[in-house]
């Protein structure tokens, strides 16, 4: 089993900044890539940063140029550096991981963390 742990949220003024962090306990597997995601209340769960196992990066508009997603496979945890927040990047944050197990891509969650952005 796998277990992923975010931590970092909190409440942030606007233009402030947060690090989320991901932390992979459990059996360790390969991975094929991690992701944030993020639900405001009343929202569907959307995909804010991807980073596959090669490094590539991929980020949704609403948060290019100002959110940075990286991973330490020494520590098994993945971060999220979010600059310049806005109100309405509250929501609760959650921590992806895709992990090739045998033949198959199986997708694990943490239980989120989150983030609110007010004045």
């Amino acid at each position: 089993q796998v277990q992923l742990v975010e931590s970092g949220g909190g409440l942030v003024q606007p233009g402030g900044s947060l690090r989320l962090s991901c932390a992979t306990s459990g059996t360790i597997f390969s991975i094929y890539a991690m992701s944030w995601f993020r639900q405001a209340p009343g929202q569907q769960r959307e995909l804010v940063a991807t980073i596959t196992s090669g490094g590539y990066t991929n980020y949704a508009d609403s948060v290019k140029g100002r959110f940075t997603i990286s991973r330490d496979n020494n520590k098994n945890t993945m971060y999220l550096q979010m600059n310049s927040l806005k109100p309405e990047d509250t929501a609760v944050y959650f921590c992806n991981g895709q992990f090739i197990i045998g033949s198959t891509i199986t997708p694990y969650w943490g239980q989120g963390t989150q983030v609110t952005v007010s004045s």
